[in-house]
């Protein structure tokens, strides 16, 4: 009941606001209908987190050997509270902003978040697929529409990308099914099909590629910059603070227990060729970026690449790593976002050039940005540096990799670099002296107070006690890497 309450209550909610004709009531609605996703999630964490709780199943398209499968397991229950908690955060960190046409905002955003949700549950490949597709779709609109100047030619490489990457997911995922013995779409069934290596390697493409352009990997990232810099700020939160770790979490589900073979054929190439060489170039891209925006969306290229070499690492402490990091991110992103959001609307402008001084006009602001920044490059006793030291540690002593002496110093060269352009960019909005633009500022307001307040206290709850998320994802971790590791690599 928890799983389908989780996706229920904001697609309903999403569908009953595109009633609401008045701003502040879709506004109101949305946040409500937020808050008690939130409920529901944490009850499925505590009180309320018993096995028969944290499933559904029933008959969805027998025909195709399909059924409405949903279950919350360790990694699903992180990536589904990141979801919950992030919406809240967002209306409210946005609720000074008013839409055209608000109610069929919110009510795209609630759709999305649906979607998203049913991504992090469903346990039928077939309905995996459904609610990818129902993710991303109403992100097409919010962007087109509510977006800046350039937004239809940012929204129309976005769809060719994302179109592209679905449609070759979706013929491997029928080709896969085809080889289930009793044609099913069950995640149980695609964990059992014995295949050959040559057919593991071209299906192996077919879906990481539709991966690789979610997360974004080098060389399929360019469309995501242009997306976040047109998309409303709302929007862009919801893509690089949660959307993207629907490919992180593709390939750890779909990906490497379902074609172990090919993972570890190619895992290395893709860490060698692909990902390392992509973290550099985007953090020398955020290097010198003057927009925020753009500055935050390489910066973001760059950190998930790290994650997807954990991943291919296929180690147990790097693999736990990149589950407590895609929570990690997505928080500290958010964070980020929020005061892109504020310097936006109070001052018109997100180059860095034009700010300063801002220390002086905006003290609570500067506080929280600054512990903001910090755990962006991940300063100990923030939450990142939990999750980056355990994926280093992962990189470094993998079963799979034979080159941790390339891959382990070049991918810390990205850390060094973000840690320059992040001090950068604090310096050049904080620090200095104000100017025509800055000098009158003012401080933020209760609700963003709130927002980058709650951010920071799990910043610091993360990086101080990351346990209860670790206990909680080990089980995971365990039956993804028996499946994914090759008999010959086990110790």
């Amino acid at each position: 009941m928890i799983a389908l309450l989780l996706i229920l209550v904001p697609l309903l909610s999403g569908i009953a606001a595109f009633f609401l004709k008045k701003e502040n009531a879709a506004k109101g609605w949305a946040l409500l209908s937020s808050f008690a996703t939130v409920t529901v999630s944490i009850l499925g964490l505590t009180i309320l987190n018993k096995t028969e709780l944290l499933q559904f199943k029933c008959s969805w398209l027998p025909g195709l050997g399909s059924s409405f499968s949903i279950q919350l397991d360790g990694m699903g229950q992180i990536l589904c509270l990141l979801t919950a908690i992030s919406f809240p955060l967002i209306f409210i960190a946005t609720w000074q902003r008013s839409y055209k046409n608000a109610h069929n905002f919110f009510a795209l955003m609630l759709l999305s978040q649906a979607g998203l949700m049913g991504v992090f549950l469903a346990m039928d490949a077939l309905l995996f697929y459904f609610f990818w597709e129902l993710a991303l779709i109403p992100v097409y609109f919010l962007s087109s529409i509510w977006g800046a100047e350039r937004r239809i030619a940012a929204t129309f490489k976005f769809f060719i990308y994302t179109f592209v990457g679905s449609l070759l997911m979706l013929v491997g995922l029928i080709y896969l099914q085809s080889l289930t013995p009793d044609r099913s779409f069950d995640i149980k069934a695609f964990y059992s099909i014995a295949i050959d290596s040559k057919t593991q390697n071209w299906i192996f493409w077919l879906m990481f590629i539709a991966f690789a352009i979610k997360i974004p990997v080098f060389p399929f990232h360019s469309w995501q910059p242009d997306a976040y810099e047109q998309s409303p700020t709302a929007v862009t939160m919801v893509l690089s603070g949660i959307m993207v770790k629907m490919g992180l979490f593709a390939v750890i589900r779909w990906l490497l227990p379902v074609l172990p073979s090919a993972s570890y054929a190619y895992g290395e190439e893709m860490i060698s060729m692909w990902v390392i060489v992509g973290m550099i170039y985007a953090s020398l891209l955020a290097w010198r970026q003057d927009d925020m925006k753009r500055l935050i969306a390489y910066s973001s290229i760059a950190h998930l690449g790290l994650m997807v070499v954990a991943i291919f690492s296929e180690s147990e402490i790097g693999m736990q790593g990149v589950m407590l990091q895609m929570f990690n991110h997505g928080i500290n992103i958010l964070g980020l976002w929020v005061v892109v959001e504020i310097l936006e609307r109070k001052y018109g402008t997100r180059k860095l050039s034009e700010l300063g001084g801002l220390a002086q006009k905006a003290p609570a602001m500067a506080i929280l940005f600054v512990v903001v920044a910090l755990a962006n490059i991940a300063l100990p006793l923030t939450n990142a540096f939990v999750g980056e030291f355990m994926m280093f540690t992962g990189i470094f002593t993998s079963p799979v990799s034979a080159y941790e002496m390339i891959t382990v110093p070049a991918a810390g060269l990205t850390i060094i670099i973000g840690a320059v352009y992040t001090l950068r960019m604090v310096q050049k909005v904080i620090y200095g002296n104000t100017n025509a633009l800055t000098e009158t500022g003012t401080d933020i307001g209760y609700n963003e107070k709130l927002v980058l307040g709650i951010i920071v206290i799990l910043i610091l709850i993360v990086g101080v006690y990351p346990q209860p998320f670790l206990d909680l994802t080990k089980e995971t971790t365990d039956f993804i890497l028996d499946k994914a590791i090759l008999p010959s690599l086990k110790k």
